[in-house]
């Protein structure tokens, strides 16, 4: 990290921790589950507790990567689309414990972003999209606090997700 205003290095831990607890907060959801029940889908929704898990994981790394190299790390393909929608659900061969793993990896490779990024205001183009704005640009901040924001609503799915398999529940 380079020299910091202490009121950077404050938003920094700030982001940090709002990123940790939102992460503990689904990693809770999915405790003690099998992953036949991690695949399970049992409301309307095409939502499964693994599949979430995979999706925040891959939106972390998408972001992140996003950050150090631009708009390119983001552009629309084909392929691109097939894997973010084959990234709601488990595949043959995922596991619970695996994902949780991949997780965990993807969160310390953002954590270490957060904390290497030479200021929180750098920023880089978003690519062209229907879903982004024309010449919008995404600070690091930015991204970190959508990274917070997107792993707090996938919480609240996944224990919902959670409660409808076996009534547990995350906060209570």
């Amino acid at each position: 990290m380079t020299a910091d205003t202490t009121s950077e290095k404050n938003e920094r831990d700030d982001i940090l921790e709002a990123l940790a607890a939102h992460r503990g907060f689904l990693r809770r959801t999915v405790r003690d589950l099998t992953d036949e029940q991690a695949a399970m889908r049992p409301t309307v929704s095409e939502l499964c507790l693994g599949g979430i898990i995979k999706h925040v994981t891959a939106v972390e790394r998408a972001w992140a990567d996003f950050v150090r190299r631009g708009p390119v790390a983001m552009a629309f393909t084909p392929e691109r689309a097939a894997s973010h929608a084959a990234g709601f659900r488990m595949e043959p061969g995922d596991t619970l414990a695996g994902l949780l793993d991949d997780y965990e990896a993807a969160a310390r490779e953002t954590d270490e972003l957060v904390v290497s990024a030479a200021s929180l205001d750098e920023s880089q183009p978003l690519p062209e999209a229907p879903w982004f704005p024309p010449g919008a640009r995404r600070s690091v901040r930015r991204v970190m606090v959508h990274l917070v924001a997107e792993t707090a609503q996938h919480a609240g799915h996944a224990d919902i997700i959670r409660e409808s398999i076996d009534g547990a529940k995350t906060m209570g």
